[in-house]
């Protein structure tokens, strides 16, 4: 080949309808949907924002159909300059669809029959209650998949954590045993877990859903035949008590959310920080990730590559049982059959929304939670949206999140595929 003939190295040319733009045109639509049809829809009266966590006291006050149509046209801004530069995705994402919400709650508390005003402190409240097994759940998920070991086993740790915890506690009269129960609970979807996939090499998602199966059939049998002939004695947990920070509860909004609730509130924000340090400034972390990435180059290094996913599934299991004992000691006053109504697997999916981080996963579940508090606070002012439809919000966001906001995303490496030492 002569040098006229060199080679020509061809550069694809960037594709001009990324995920970028494609996101931007959502938003933008959904923008234009808040600017006009809210808009329409939305009466002049004026709609309250109160601090604290009732009704009374400072509010801040926002006409109903001038705010719908602003805040619309905050949303369709937002959506237009990402499609436009596609630049600080998260920045436009954010703001674009915190604006829809808001115009979307101008329009319906304008519209409510039993009040217009929404306390902001309660709805912080209620996402940070409505958040707690979600954190619990897919920190318990990281530090499995962290690991290599694929958990779709999160719902059946949450509910044999929630019967144990309900169960031990009544006969106990204690809510730190139901707490230990609970955890004792999801260690034993854990092991379970952590038998079939590492030991016996059975493909971990299949193995998951089957754990799941069994928690929800298990849990529902001893619920029939032991709960249910003696609801006194067995099925009447204590409750988790709340324990204010002095000072800090006062902050308007955060203060009731973050330093006003039971002992779970705090210990899923001491977790995460935990979690966090532990995994990227230890060399049990190092070793973890080693191990969730490249399991043959950390078994060569001397890493105990099999024992450490044992005592890591089981870390995990132990932490979403933590995350049952919410259910039954702290949302509901017993258990009943199914209770956890799904909650594993939109921890599962706060767990890939998160990206496989402790902090990503914190705030994937907080998004989640917002929208169950949302559904919440909103039936409680009976608002034009059938309450069955609010009731909903949680699994939309939850599809929305997954399908069109989490985009491109890598596993750990060897996440879900089995080691044999010596293969």
């Amino acid at each position: 080949m002569t040098a006229s003939t060199a080679d020509v190295v061809l550069v694809a040319p960037e594709a001009t309808w990324n995920r970028a733009r494609k996101t931007g045109a959502v938003l933008a639509g959904l923008g234009l949907i808040a600017t006009v049809v809210f808009g329409l829809l939305a009466s002049t009266k004026t709609t309250h924002y109160a601090l604290g966590t009732t009704t009374s006291g400072a509010a801040i006050p926002i006409p109903g159909k001038l705010g719908a149509i602003v805040f619309g046209l905050i949303a369709l801004g937002a959506g237009l300059a990402l499609m436009i530069t596609q630049k600080r995705f998260g920045l436009w994402v954010g703001v674009s669809l915190g604006a829809f919400v808001i115009s979307s709650l101008c329009w319906q508390v304008s519209q409510a029959a039993n009040g217009d005003t929404i306390p902001l402190g309660s709805l912080a409240q209620l996402t940070v209650l409505a958040a707690l097994p979600l954190i619990f759940g897919s920190i318990g998920g990281v530090l499995c998949e962290r690991t290599g070991v694929v958990n779709v086993a999160i719902e059946g740790q949450l509910l044999t954590g929630a019967f144990l915890g309900a169960f031990l506690g009544s006969v106990a009269g204690s809510y730190w045993v139901g707490l230990l129960a609970a955890a004792v609970g999801g260690v034993i979807i854990s092991a379970l877990l952590a038998v079939f996939a590492i030991r016996y090499l059975v493909d971990q998602v299949v193995i998951g859903i089957v754990l799941n199966t069994f928690a929800l059939g298990i849990t529902g049998y001893l619920y029939e035949q032991i709960m249910r002939s003696d609801t006194q004695a067995y099925n009447s947990p204590p409750r988790l008590p709340e324990w204010d920070i002095p000072l800090l509860s006062k902050i308007p909004i955060i203060g009731p959310a973050l330093f006003q609730g039971t002992i779970l509130t705090y210990a899923a924000m001491v977790l995460v920080a935990v979690v966090t340090i532990a995994l990227y400034r230890t060399r049990w972390g190092l070793r973890t990730r080693a191990v969730g990435e490249h399991p043959k180059a950390a078994d060569t290094l001397g890493v105990r590559v099999l024992g450490l996913r044992y005592t890591n599934v089981l870390i995990a299991g132990a932490v979403a049982g933590f995350g049952g004992a919410y259910f039954s000691m702290v949302s509901a006053t017993s258990f009943t059959k199914n209770l956890t109504g799904g909650a594993g697997f939109i921890a599962l999916a706060a767990m890939i929304f998160g990206r496989w981080q402790p902090i990503g996963a914190l705030f994937a579940s907080l998004f989640f939670g917002f929208a169950g508090a949302l559904a919440t606070t909103l039936g409680s002012i009976a608002t034009p949206i059938p309450s069955d439809f609010l009731n909903m919000l949680p699994y939309i966001a939850t599809i929305f999140a997954v399908a069109g906001l989490v985009g491109r995303v890598r596993a750990p490496a060897a996440d879900g595929k089995p080691y044999e030492k010596g293969h």
